[in-house]
Formats: structure tokens, C-alpha cells, sequence
């Protein structure tokens, strides 16, 4: 059974916080969202979906491409959110690209794709996975309250070779116990 979300959730501005907010990726995002992707510093760690990939994120409701942008309007990176009609009601992000390192943004990021998930949404579990060897990563998603869950070994093939997945969670109330020690937006 598919878990219904309110339209208006889907769209336009998703969630705002000091300096960044989450927006809902359009047609002129595509150009932008294919520049991270295949970024050589971003390549390494990420297996890159094709543009048609993300084109049909345009209009899907059970996944969608987020922008985040600075309060002024200036992309900064994206991710790929997706399980949005799980009856589980368990959030997937992947691709989580900053294209401006280096001033804190992937940690406001991660806040907001939390508070997103959890206070707008309703979901009970985020998740994502990381390479095990991303270590600037793995570090962010650490210092923002995920819990590594497991390792996948030999999972994925990067030019012939086998690689490992790092899968690392939060659960709605960890979300909340965060909050109340005042380390969430």
C-alpha cells in the first residue's frame, strides 16, 4: 500500500533554516544537478544517474530531486530523496552533493532534510548509504546523529572494482532526542 503525502508538501520551498533552504528541483535545475553529478571530486564517491534518470524526477511523487539553495536563491547542491509513498514511511537520500564545500552547508543540509523528514513528513526512519572510504562523509553523517546500521560488502562496481557500502540511519525519535538537546533546526 502506498502512503499518500499532501501535494503541497511535494512542492516548491520544503524547509528553511538560517542560511539554506530545500526546494523542490525544476526543469532548470537539470543543467546544474548533472554539473554535481559529474563533478570529479563528487564521481569518486557516487554511482551518477543520467539526466532521463532525473528528468523523471520532475513529476514523480514517490521521489524527487531537492535543490539546496541559500536564502538568496543560489543553488549550493542537491540530493535525491526518495521512498516518499513508503507504507514503512522510511525516507532515502542519496546523491547529498554540495558543490560548495568547505562553509558548513552539508550540516545545515542535513538538518533540514531531517526536520523535513520527520516533522513535516511524519516518517519514522531516514537512511542513506556512503562508500566506505568517503570519510568527509561519513564524518557529516556521524556529527548529525546517524548510526551506522551495517556494512554491504562488494556491493557495487566502480572501474571493475568491488566496493563497500557504508548504511547509516535515524530514527524518528533519535530525530527527537537530538532536538531536545538542541542540536536540530
Amino acid at each position: 500500500m502506498e502512503r499518500e503525502i499532501e501535494a503541497d508538501k511535494l512542492q516548491g520551498k520544503f524547509c528553511e533554516g538560517p542560511r539554506l533552504r530545500l526546494r523542490r528541483a525544476g526543469e532548470r535545475d537539470l543543467d546544474y544537478i548533472m554539473e554535481l553529478e559529474f563533478a570529479p571530486e563528487n564521481l569518486k564517491y557516487i554511482v551518477p544517474f543520467d539526466r532521463d534518470f532525473h528528468t523523471g524526477l520532475l513529476t514523480g511523487k514517490g521521489a524527487l530531486d531537492a535543490i539546496v539553495e541559500t536564502l538568496a536563491g543560489e543553488s549550493v547542491g542537491y540530493m535525491t530523496i526518495s521512498g516518499l509513498t513508503t507504507e514503512a514511511r522510511e525516507i532515502e537520500w542519496t546523491h547529498v552533493l554540495i558543490g560548495a564545500k568547505g562553509r558548513g552547508y552539508g550540516h545545515e543540509t542535513m538538518k533540514l532534510a531531517k526536520k523535513w523528514a520527520f516533522e513535516t513528513l511524519g516518517f519514522h526512519r531516514a537512511w542513506l548509504d556512503c562508500k566506505d572510504y568517503n570519510a568527509r562523509a561519513l564524518h557529516l553523517y556521524e556529527a548529525e546523529g546517524m548510526v551506522r546500521e551495517g556494512l554491504i560488502r562488494e556491493t557495487i562496481i566502480t572501474n571493475g572494482v568491488y566496493e563497500n557500502l557504508v548504511i547509516l540511519g535515524m530514527l524518528e525519535r533519535e530525530y527527537r532526542a537530538r532536538k531536545a538537546q538542541g542540536l536540530e533546526l
